[in-house]
């Protein structure tokens, strides 16, 4: 892998073609997490690696690659979703932070069960959702990322798994699973 890093450094393009193929899937179940389309996670996508061949200089090669890529392709999602989609449906309400959720109806789904449930909720909500849920942001980090209240960040990931829960309820997971916890 060092090799292929190596070339890329160099702008060798045969190891950026390698280094594109082998972590192409890796970076699009990001960016399809974040995205509204294929289409649209494939744009952040090569956006994403265009970053990644213009900073790989900067690589720590102590670290883990996979983590490096995998933080970039996040924030060019991140970054896509700030300059073309608007938080059309937020509230900044502290109100929902003390209501309950129900625990465990997420273990209880399989990962792509899941991403197409999320890919279903509104570009605020998934977003939110996907930094805090899925890739361990904080609201507060996550409010300062998106230019939001650590408020709104609380009540669109509330009103994210509301959401959730009503269409596990429509596709008939039972109320067991729902309130396990």
């Amino acid at each position: 892998m060092q090799a292929i890093i190596n070339g890329c450094i160099k702008k060798d393009r045969s190891s950026q073609y390698l280094l594109y193929k082998e972590f192409y899937s890796y970076g699009m179940a990001i960016c399809r997490r974040y995205g509204i389309s294929d289409f649209d996670a494939s744009d952040v996508l090569n956006n994403g690696f265009l970053k990644v061949f213009n900073h790989i200089d900067r690589y720590n090669s102590d670290k883990p690659f996979k983590t490096w890529l995998g933080r970039i392709m996040t924030n060019t999602a991140i970054d896509h979703y700030r300059s073309n989609l608007k938080f059309s449906n937020h509230d900044d309400v502290d109100e929902y932070e003390g209501l309950p959720i129900a625990p465990g109806v997420y273990e209880q789904l399989a990962y792509k069960d899941l991403l197409a449930l999320i890919n279903n909720l509104s570009p605020a909500y998934r977003t939110v959702f996907n930094l805090f849920a899925i890739d361990g942001f904080t609201h507060e980090e996550i409010a300062e990322l998106l230019n939001i209240s650590i408020g709104t960040s609380k009540s669109n990931l509330f009103k994210a798994r509301q959401k959730l829960q009503e269409k596990l309820l429509i596709l008939g997971t039972s109320d067991e699973i729902i309130n396990k916890g």
